[in-house]
């Protein structure tokens, strides 16, 4: 019985394996292969969701704002105002599900990040232009605090990494202004 989940589960890790690398093909002809690159140099952003992310949004150009990308993947808080008082609540998630699942999970690296980068992220960003590099950089340290900080409050844990995804959108935003690239899908 044991023996046959393990080898369920060395045949799904090879299928994963096995499409990853079909993916990397394919990637590598494509106008936003540029973009994927730069958005791996982020922690927390490998090829699939690099890949998916710059897929869902194709051109990062049509938002004037970091604060539209924001809002696009439904992570900003909603807003109750009447006259002088104003209350914010949870996240609209009104936008993009898919770049909002993305971006939370790739958050959950920087929950609990230590100082430095890896060896597999550093080679990620190998080729990757020194502004983007800058910005990832930027991001992991921001981020970082920001996780310290909302943990020594005692918020809990996916609010920590819903507000760290937003700030990370931001980030990647930066990033995809800085990749000069590609075009529309």
């Amino acid at each position: 019985m044991l023996e046959d989940y393990v080898q369920a589960a060395q045949q799904a890790t090879e299928r994963v394996k096995r499409l990853t690398e079909e993916i990397a093909t394919q990637v590598e002809d494509w106008v936003l292969a540029p973009l994927v690159k730069n958005l791996m140099a982020f922690l927390g952003v490998k090829l699939v969701t690099a890949t998916a992310i710059s897929a869902e949004i194709g051109n990062f150009q049509r938002f004037e704002k970091a604060s539209s990308f924001m809002a696009f993947t439904g992570l900003v808080p909603t807003e109750h105002s009447s006259g002088g008082s104003r209350k914010q609540g949870g996240i609209t998630k009104t936008g993009n599900r898919h770049v909002r699942r993305l971006l939370v999970e790739a958050a959950w690296h920087y929950y609990d990040v230590r100082p430095g980068a890896s060896r597999d992220l550093q080679k990620r960003r190998e080729g990757v232009p020194t502004e983007v590099i800058d910005i990832a950089e930027k991001a992991r340290l921001r981020l970082r605090r920001k996780a310290l900080r909302m943990r020594s409050t005692h918020k809990p844990p996916n609010k920590i990494t819903t507000a760290l995804a937003r700030e990370l959108a931001g980030f990647l935003w930066a990033a995809a202004q800085a990749t000069h690239c590609c075009g529309v899908v």
